[in-house]
């Protein structure tokens, strides 16, 4: 089903010819003023760039408000409610209808262009560059030029991702609305393809109303292979092994139902309007979610892999950090908080099992096999000292389920990647040289320092197919509550299972 990002064909062109009969609402129509002592003190920056870029003329006559309410109406679209702009009736009088309209009119401007919650302030790191638009002086604009749906259509991210996203917002949405959320499957034994169990029939219907399963003529005797096609297609899009077998985690996605899906893309949504709209060409974003790398040259993806990141209570956070120097042999500096927490009482043997040993009173990992860093660091500029680097737990890569670090990223193949970016920048001569030096650490700086986002994503686009994975971390309901979804219980503590101390 295609949906559009902002409004839909007919809609957009009715609001067209709005405009155009209107002449753009030019500031002659409506001879009246807005007085600035009316506006209050707990008028916005932007309510009074508004109308001061108006030379405080009066904005909202029939037709444009008409316009304005039909693009508000589309905020479904981006996952939004249109309550959080507009709430119950507009007044009656003239002055608070115009100020209601002006101040709907910035908030649902700012949601897209900007995201309508901020990072910074749901309670943890976010430095990642976000967007900048001057809202105020775009709306006076798009308002003289008769251009307000081109505009508002231009504010949300022009990708395809954004686009993708926005509409199975939209299926699942109405899934939800047509079939109902959720179902009340019970926990049982896995259950394997051939196998009987009472519970069959209730699982085809959640995955009927999740589309993944066509109508059923009759209750399924047996678990079958359409039936196991379809689960297998929804462990992979949830990114669980796609091994057919029904366990808690299975049972557990059917239980939710398309629309907490729905809430899921909603949040992620948001989540990519708060990024920069122009990132760098040359650049790598890690996915924090999915636990999965991509490294992007000159505009073209050129690499993909996947990577290992913080366990529940040592997650990695959400940073713009960029690398500056690739180090060969690279000693590991214990943190405090893991020498306390896990070294501290580790015998002497041990320690020197491990290649560890106290250098001014700090506890150091020598280079070697046994080094938690590996071969190869990727050193940031950050106050949150994370970093990329190499692991000599190389079965990791290989699980479904890879947030087992103390909150770094360790990277697959993590020397083959420090040799593609070596190569790239210019300086591959100079890493080779420093490897070769197995026993001396070796500092390698970049021509040019690459940009490296940190962003926790639980939806995305994969190959041209929307994804969903589990919200590890427990991050999606803080932006779900932001957006005015309803707060879900806390989540239960989940071990951690890294299995090793490394960071």
């Amino acid at each position: 089903m295609r949906v559009p990002v902002c409004i839909g064909k007919a809609v957009a062109l009715a609001l067209l010819s709005v405009s155009l009969s209107n002449c753009g609402n030019p500031f002659s129509v409506d001879p009246k003023q807005v007085d600035a002592k009316a506006l209050g003190a707990n008028a916005s920056a932007d309510v009074r760039a508004f109308y001061e870029a108006r030379q405080w003329q009066s904005a909202w006559d029939g037709k444009a408000e008409k316009q304005l309410l039909e693009i508000i109406d589309e905020a479904a679209t981006h996952g939004l409610k249109r309550e959080l702009f507009l709430k119950g009736d507009l007044p009656k009088d003239h002055a608070e209808r115009e100020v209601a309209l002006t101040k709907a009119a910035l908030r649902y401007a700012s949601a897209l262009a900007q995201g309508y919650s901020d990072p910074k302030k749901l309670g943890r790191v976010y430095t990642l560059p976000r967007p900048k638009f001057d809202v105020a002086g775009g709306l006076a604009k798009a308002l003289q030029e008769g251009k307000l749906a081109d505009w508002y259509g231009s504010l949300a991210p022009q990708t395809d991702e954004y686009r993708l996203l926005s509409q199975e917002f939209v299926r699942l949405l109405k899934l939800a609305n047509e079939m109902g959320n959720g179902s009340s499957i019970s926990a049982g034994k896995p259950i394997k393809p051939g196998g009987r169990d009472p519970r069959l029939p209730a699982i085809a219907n959640a995955l009927t109303a999740g589309a993944y399963l066509e109508l059923q003529k009759a209750p399924p005797q047996s678990y079958s292979p359409v039936m196991v096609a379809a689960v297998k297609q929804l462990q992979t899009d949830l990114g669980f092994k796609p091994d057919g077998i029904i366990g808690p985690d299975a049972v557990k996605a059917l239980n939710e139902g398309p629309g907490d899906r729905a809430r899921q893309l909603a949040v992620n949504l948001e989540r990519l309007r708060w990024l920069d709209r122009n990132p760098p060409a040359t650049r790598i974003d890690v996915n924090i979610g999915s636990a999965t790398l991509e490294y992007w040259r000159d505009g073209r993806l050129r690499d993909h892999r996947n990577v290992v990141v913080g366990q529940p209570d040592w997650e990695t956070p959400q940073l713009g950090s960029p690398i500056f120097q690739l180090v060969a042999h690279p000693y590991w500096r214990v943190p405090d908080s893991i020498l306390k927490d896990e070294l501290a009482s580790k015998s002497q043997a041990y320690l020197a099992e491990n290649m560890m040993e106290y250098r001014d009173g700090r506890l150091v990992q020598l280079p070697g096999p046994k080094n938690s860093l590996g071969e190869v660091k990727f050193d940031m500029r950050n106050n949150e000292h994370i970093y990329l680097h190499d692991t000599p737990a190389k079965a990791l890569f290989g699980v479904p389920e890879r947030h087992r670090s103390h909150g770094c990223v360790r990277v697959q193949d993590a020397l083959g990647f420090a040799l593609l970016l070596a190569h790239d920048d210019g300086i591959l001569v100079d890493f080779q040289e420093a490897m070769m030096k197995p026993d001396q650490e070796g500092y390698v700086k970049l021509k040019k320092e690459v940009p490296v986002r940190l962003m926790y994503r639980t939806t995305f686009v994969d190959d041209g197919q929307v994804k969903l994975v589990e919200d590890v971390y427990g991050w999606d309901d803080d932006v779900g509550y932001a957006l005015g979804y309803v707060r879900r219980p806390p989540r239960a503590k989940q071990k951690q299972v890294g299995g090793d101390v490394g960071p």
